[in-house]
């Protein structure tokens, strides 16, 4: 990856607190892939270590929720703090913007586009094989990936293209979006210095 020239680290920290969960979430955008989640819901973490190992980005979260009601609210709120971290961590003068991926696993195939536009817009197609997996509601990842979308401020397109095993079906989401993101936010060489758009801003 090109040396991405900006003013500061591509870091931050993010709280949110409510009286349903209370989450902190920190990312760096340039790290290794280091993963650390507390957050009572073991799939959910499974699929949040392919974002950073696959997005070569540094992910640490504790979330605290309602889960004695059901999981829906920790993964929301997740969704929507992970997406502050990414908004606030991110300067987009000088990356490629755009990114993509598709990532197959067994019989299993996603694509994953991402644009870093500023304006929140989410398509989601995963006609999952069953409605959950082990004791996890899928249901809930549309909540996660619209909570990310309204707070990173990007639009996103997800497709599950193939697939009848639902653990195979969201993996490749999961891995396609941390290669989509990496993509995205990467630097483009030709774009040093310059925000991505014709606007002037993003």
């Amino acid at each position: 990856m090109s040396e991405l020239k900006t003013s500061g680290p591509r870091t931050a920290t993010v709280e949110r607190n409510t009286n349903e969960t209370q989450i902190k979430v920190s990312v760096n955008l340039d790290g290794t892939g280091n993963f650390k989640v507390e957050s009572g819901l073991p799939f959910l973490e499974h699929m949040l270590e392919q974002v950073a190992r696959h997005g070569l980005i540094d992910i640490d979260v504790v979330a605290k929720g309602d889960l004695d009601i059901d999981a829906h609210h920790t993964v929301e709120d997740l969704g929507i703090t992970l997406g502050q971290a990414f908004d606030k961590a991110l300067d987009k003068t000088g990356i490629r913007r755009y990114g993509h991926a598709y990532v197959p696993l067994d019989e299993a195939l996603s694509r994953v586009v991402i644009d870093f536009s500023g304006r929140p817009g989410l398509e989601y197609q995963i006609p999952f094989a069953r409605g959950t997996v082990g004791d996890f509601d899928v249901d809930l990842f549309y909540e996660f990936f619209q909570g990310f979308v309204n707070h990173a401020k990007v639009t996103l397109h997800i497709d599950n293209l193939k697939g009848n095993n639902a653990h195979h079906q969201i993996e490749t989401v999961f891995k396609a979006f941390g290669r989509a993101v990496r993509m995205a936010i990467e630097a483009d060489p030709r774009m040093q210095g310059t925000i991505p758009s014709t606007k002037g801003s993003l």
